[in-house]
């Protein structure tokens, strides 16, 4: 319940600002949360329009009003502020009143009907403007990364705003084998011009880790503001076509729910309502994947398997909609140039044998250690950033890792080239017209069909390619530890699947010089005749990036249905399915959590991770606060206190809320109020009812009884109250109570003995427990 942000005294303090408190580090970068593109801020000046003259309650009392808040509501009573969990009761509750508000005077008047209509439609037409949008802005990511890419090397002199691929295929003299070589295209060197780096440390880091937070309730306010999605959109593109070991997936996901955030606030529904707006941002989440891949059904899966907190089957059903506009919206821009909506479309012409699931499992071991070890590396290496003057120099570390990166691998065909363009050629299946050092094979029997090549002798430049990728993996394996977390958008998931996909050809490669060289072995006899096109190397290396993909985010369901939807490998699910599984036994083994849960618990967001099991013996007594040494709990009474009493109380703590009990002697519990609540109502009654004083009793009983003639004004607050708080007894066992968190949302929950109140448990104070149980730094969770 302890939150800095609700400690200053009056409304005026609600309203944003842009003192030092609005800079908070997110993800190791300093952003200004002070912007209000999530929750508008509440407006001292919405009394003037307010209409005064509504419905409430009057009682006759030295001809003054009683304000009755149950038939007025004050606005901003039931918002949030930044930095806080919402209450996902709370919200759903007031979805089913709104809904069935609507649907009973649906019945009244044609125009009631057509409103009804227009609500139940609304949440479809979002997710349409989610696709339309989020598709759109991903074609033209790919579009401009794929230009700045090209532009470090030369320009186009038909037009600068053609990539090289498009600038020669108008050309008359290009060969097959030199397809990449025209006239129009001229280097930087043959024009005598510099190139340049660009890098933009505001919008950091893949989004994913704060996504998953917010989804959980948590508001970061700004995080997924208009700004934000300007800058992200506008830094992916340069820092995908810098040259660094990143990729552009994991921020287009940021990039999406950006949309969908946006886009709520046209819809009151979902801009009033944060439990159903992080609905659409769990919708939007999947439109990420779905543009970011071209896999619609991978991208639902992994909004269900990795991001979202609540998914129900509605949410399904429009995720998959909203996925499947997005997809097609890409498809319509053909970002690729090749009319295919996937990434790494791979067709390979012989089918796998059941022995190769040895290696495949293998790759899978693989893919679980490096996952393993690569998230203790970059942990380790962001803690060090947080915790010293590392992290005073963004911009210079930038700098300097993105010079390192330039300069290490310039020499390397397989480290200079994008890492997209490295994995497309390491999936590729080597034909007869291809011309990389990967297909440099001896042709022993030329009579052969393109698409029936047996196995083959490598050729020199084979065994060169060999050594080069060894090269490149070890160098991919570093510098994707220093990369991820930068100040830079930054994404894991073509990185990862690069390592995977340089180990699974190296090993491809051997399994199919081993084979050819001794068909006669036991493990190849029956299935392997000399001759025959037994191994597929490119197989392996789609096998190998699954498996490390999966070490390094534990995905399993849809991180085989996102690698077949991105190669159209449909006949090679099994061997993805195998080296997934194992990945993730391997990597769980060494450790219980994925890359964006541990860079979640490094920035201490307060985020209960589902798949982590509580099995500690403790009772609700030994968590809820106060604890024996701390001063009694702060509470409120129903009937005694008055407003210098509750307005000194607030200023004295900074707890988010109080309970309101009978009396201090009984300590009956009678309900819950929000501390924001409480200063916006206090707040409005003194700008707007006459003989409310510092003096004035405060009443959260249903009935105010007769107040003396010479009494000031009494003020009636039961509306703000929540009359049903979660309450648990205090022998109710922790592991119990931690699920009760976990499947209702709560933010606290009150604690009783015989129905009398003796603490509160909060979110922080289970996180803590946690923590404090895993022997880890309890203080180490930041926000509430």
């Amino acid at each position: 319940m302890d939150n800095a942000g609700y400690c200053n005294e009056s409304f005026n303090s609600l309203q944003s600002g842009t003192s030092d408190e609005d800079m908070v580090e997110i993800a190791g970068a300093t952003l200004d949360f002070s912007s209000t593109d999530d929750v508008p801020p509440l407006d001292r000046d919405y009394c003037s329009g307010y209409n005064a003259h509504g419905g409430g309650a009057q009682v006759l009392n030295g001809g003054t009003k009683l304000m009755d808040l149950l038939d007025e509501p004050v606005p901003g009573v039931g918002t949030y502020e930044d930095f806080n969990t919402i209450d996902w009761v709370r919200e759903k509750s007031k979805d089913r009143d709104r809904h069935r508000e609507i649907a009973s005077k649906s019945k009244e008047s044609t125009w009631a009907l057509l409103h009804s209509v227009s609500d139940a439609f609304s949440g479809w037409l979002l997710m349409l403007l989610i696709g339309l949008m989020s598709g759109a802005l991903a074609g033209g990511i790919d579009i401009s990364a794929h230009w700045m890419t090209d532009l470090k090397e030369g320009v186009c002199l038909n037009g600068f705003w053609f990539n090289h691929e498009h600038c020669c295929w108008n050309s008359n003299e290009t060969t097959f084998q030199e397809r990449d070589k025209c006239p129009q295209w001229k280097s930087w060197a043959e024009l005598i011009i510099g190139t340049g780096r660009a890098f933009a440390p505001y919008a950091c880091g893949s989004g994913i880790p704060e996504i998953k937070t917010i989804l959980s309730g948590f508001i970061i306010r700004g995080y997924l503001g208009k700004w934000t999605l300007m800058i992200k959109t506008i830094t992916l593109v340069l820092a995908v076509s810098s040259g660094l070991s990143l990729g552009k997936e994991g921020p287009l996901v940021h990039v999406a729910c950006c949309c969908g955030n946006i886009l709520c606030h046209l819809f009151t529904k979902y801009r009033k309502n944060e439990a159903k707006r992080r609905e659409v941002l769990s919708a939007a989440a999947a439109v990420g994947v779905s543009v970011a891949f071209g896999a619609p059904i991978g991208g639902v899966l992994f909004s269900l398997e990795e991001v979202s907190y609540y998914f129900p089957l509605k949410t399904l059903w429009r995720s998959f909609f909203a996925a499947l506009v997005a997809a097609f919206t890409l498809r319509s821009i053909n970002p690729f140039g090749n009319s295919r909506l996937v990434l790494f479309y791979v067709e390979f012409h012989s089918p796998w044998h059941l022995l190769e699931l040895v290696p495949f499992i293998l790759l899978g071991i693989f893919g679980g250690l490096w996952g393993a070890l690569f998230i203790r590396a970059n942990i380790a290496w962001c803690r060090r950033r947080k915790t010293t003057r590392l992290g005073h120099y963004p911009v210079l570390e930038v700098l300097v890792v993105t010079a390192a990166t330039a300069l290490l691998a310039f020499p390397n065909d397989y480290t200079r080239t994008s890492t997209s363009e490295l994995i497309s050629e390491l999936f590729n299946d080597c034909g007869l017209l291809d011309s990389s050092k990967l297909c440099d094979y001896i042709n022993v029997n030329a009579s052969k069909s393109s698409n029936e090549l047996p196995d083959r002798p490598a050729g020199s430049n084979v065994y060169t390619a060999m050594w080069q990728l060894s090269l490149a993996l070890v160098f991919k394996m570093l510098v994707t530890v220093v990369t991820f977390g930068m100040k830079v958008p930054s994404g894991l998931f073509i990185p990862s699947m690069a390592v995977g996909a340089i180990a699974g050809r190296l090993l491809g490669v051997g399994m199919e010089q081993l084979a050819y060289y001794h068909h006669d072995w036991v493990i190849f006899k029956g299935w392997c005749s000399p001759g025959a096109d037994c191994i597929t190397p490119g197989l392996y290396a789609m096998v190998g990036a699954a498996a490390c993909l999966g070490g390094v985010t534990r995905m399993t369901v849809s991180l085989v249905v996102i690698m077949f939807e991105l190669t159209g490998g449909l006949e090679y699910i099994v061997p993805l399915m195998a080296a997934a599984m194992t990945s993730k036994w391997v990597a769980d083994a060494l450790g219980r959590e994925g890359i964006y849960e541990a860079h979640i618990r490094l920035n201490g967001y307060p985020f209960l991770e589902a798949k982590e099991e509580f099995s500690h013996k403790t009772l609700a007594m030994d968590v809820m606060r106060p604890r024996r040494s701390d001063p009694p709990l702060s509470v409120l009474t129903q009937d005694s206190m008055t407003v210098e009493d509750v307005e000194a109380l607030i200023a004295d703590t900074s707890y988010s809320g109080f309970p309101v009990v009978v009396s201090h002697e009984s300590q009956r519990l009678v309900g819950f109020v929000l501390r924001r609540d409480l200063i916006i109502s206090i707040e409005n009654a003194r700008m707007r009812q006459d003989g409310i004083v510092s003096t004035s009793r405060i009443f959260f009983t249903e009935y105010t009884p007769p107040q003396p003639p010479s009494s000031p004004a009494p003020l009636k607050l039961r509306s703000i109250m929540d009359l049903s708080p979660f309450t648990v007894t205090d022998h109710t066992a922790m592991e119990i109570v931690v699920d009760i968190f976990r499947k209702l949302g709560l933010r606290q929950c009150l604690v009783t003995h015989n129905g009398r109140l003796l603490g509160i448990i909060t979110k922080k104070d289970i996180l803590k427990h946690m923590a404090q149980m895993a022997n880890r730094d309890p203080d180490s969770i930041l926000f509430n």
